[in-house]
């Protein structure tokens, strides 16, 4: 059993104990669930966007501890007044120490900016969760759905005005791909290996349509390697340790997006 696997035994069973407490007609009465979305593809589209996804990310089961004592409100305020074009909040608790209130927290500190919900999405229930607490934009990971599966779920956000991000690891998995996503992410990261290389971006991009919006996510470092992914199509860049590593992530991402820039 793969660290995926591992994942999403441990999600069911969240769930299933989640669904128990709160009900999803309850969530559809939280405040945050009536407003309307903010589009993470429109935002990715813009002319000028800097296309960069600075994410909230605390832990992880490959890095371990990254920047415990991190506050979401600070980081992710810093991070829109450096340029972002959307935020991405880890919400696992158990492998990524990431929680829903760290969602709700940055939702209420930055209004008007997309928000993804990181996240192992298996139920529909956690697609209103997001949204409830919110969430703009939900991430579907093909590697853990069937093409069934990722189609209820799909369909399910965009009832709910939720913009769908795909993420795939290989060709394979481009066939989970439905008509609903609205953002096709490439993870570098080898998900048995846990090696990263930008070359499965390159690779990819070859094989995604082109109604679809492309990103690049894990292991982006620097400006030379977005401005390369840059000429390969894609228009959005999700980053996390590279800010998440530092003394102040804010900082580092406006740094990064001043080079871009320039």
């Amino acid at each position: 059993m793969n660290i995926l696997d591992k994942i999403i035994e441990t999600k069911k069973l969240e769930v299933a104990k989640q669904k128990k407490v709160v009900s999803e007609a309850q969530l559809e009465k939280y405040p945050l669930f009536s407003r309307k979305c903010n589009s993470l593809k429109t935002n990715l589209l813009k002319q000028g966007a800097s296309g960069i996804i600075s994410e909230f990310k605390q832990k992880s089961p490959s890095k371990g501890e990254i920047n415990i004592k991190a506050k979401v409100e600070e980081v992710t305020k810093a991070y829109v007044e450096a340029g972002v074009s959307c935020l991405s909040v880890l919400t696992d608790y158990e492998y990524f120490g990431g929680n829903l209130a760290n969602l709700s927290k940055a939702r209420e500190t930055n209004p008007n900016i997309p928000i993804l919900r990181k996240d192992f999405m298996i139920d529909t229930y956690q697609i209103v969760e997001a949204k409830a607490y919110g969430a703009d934009v939900i991430l579907l990971i093909a590697a853990c759905l069937s093409k069934e599966k990722a189609l209820e779920l799909a369909k399910k956000a965009k009832e709910l005005g939720m913009d769908v991000l795909m993420e795939i690891h290989n060709a394979e998995e481009l066939k989970v791909v439905n008509d609903y996503v609205d953002v096709v992410g490439v993870n570098n990261r080898n998900l048995k290996t846990f090696e990263v290389s930008v070359e499965t971006s390159v690779e990819l991009s070859k094989l995604i349509p082109q109604k679809f919006v492309k990103i690049s996510e894990s292991g982006l470092k620097g400006v030379e390697e977005i401005k390369y992914l840059r000429k390969h199509g894609f228009k959005g860049f999700l980053i996390g340790e590279t800010f998440m590593k530092t003394d102040n992530p804010g900082e580092a991402c406006k740094q990064l997006i001043k080079e871009l820039r320039k």
